[in-house]
């Protein structure tokens, strides 16, 4: 993977570094303060071109969480652009938490877990529901 652009560290508060700091990892972590990569390249892309499955989070406006299992063929979740990632989503059992949640709150994390070669990578930023363009949802369907 290469290097690029960074953004601000989207998990270590001060809190969470406060008890780092009280249990002995600050340190160990400190390098990450610069931020995290927020840039999807061309290896990345590839590695998640792999993979037939990943977990989606989000929360509703009060912030429960809830998160969910997407799976199906290799290759579900896409690349649409350096920064963007997006999945078609397929009608499950139909209670629509996903949905309902990102109209009242942006904020998502994808999680994709690579079991066979114990990697994992994750995603934090926003994400949108998209039901009328049909040029981004015609390149979703795998």
């Amino acid at each position: 993977m290469s290097n690029s652009e960074t953004v601000a560290n989207p998990v270590f508060s001060a809190s969470v570094k406060a008890a780092q700091a009280r249990l002995g990892s600050r340190k160990m972590w400190s390098n990450r303060d610069d931020g995290w990569r927020s840039e999807i390249d061309t290896d990345m892309s590839a590695w998640l071109a792999e993979r037939d499955s990943f977990y989606f989070a989000t929360a509703s406006a009060d912030g429960q969480p809830y998160i969910q299992h997407r799976g199906g063929p290799k290759g579900g979740l896409k690349q649409l652009g350096p920064t963007t990632l997006g999945f078609a989503d397929f009608t499950g059992n139909r209670q629509y938490l996903t949905v309902g949640n990102l109209t009242e709150n942006p904020k998502a994390h994808i999680f994709v877990m690579d079991y066979a070669n114990r990697q994992r990578v994750k995603f934090w930023g926003t994400a949108r529901i998209v039901e009328d363009d049909e040029e981004i949802l015609s390149t979703l369907v795998v």
